[in-house]
């Protein structure tokens, strides 16, 4: 799990990312990004129905959120949202680490 400090929960700052900051898409997520509110990165993570049932939608955001975890120390502070595709719901860790992986090393 990420540290509080790393999360995003308020949904105004989802708003605020997913309407103002910039998009990178690939195969399994799309990621949004904007200019971080604290010194250190946030990310949120929107995983919906289209994703699967309840099982599948949390086993992917606890994947995601490991993914983000051990990558945290190369991203630079900014605030994140990830929105997982459908087919993140059918892929496993290694392929959605390798989707998810280039998208959060992109500048913004």
């Amino acid at each position: 799990m990420l540290a509080k400090a790393n999360r995003i929960v308020r949904g105004d700052d989802f708003r605020r990312i997913v309407r103002t900051g910039r998009r990178a898409g690939g195969a399994v997520a799309v990621v949004h990004r904007a200019r971080p509110e604290a010194a250190v990165a946030r990310f949120g993570f929107i995983v919906s129905k289209q994703v699967g049932n309840a099982v599948v939608r949390n086993r992917v955001k606890r994947r995601l959120s490991e993914i983000v975890r051990a990558e945290l120390d190369a991203i630079e502070p900014a605030d994140i949202v990830i929105r997982a595709l459908p087919a993140a719901g059918r892929a496993d860790f290694a392929t959605l680490r390798a989707g998810i992986v280039p998208l959060l090393e992109r500048r913004s």
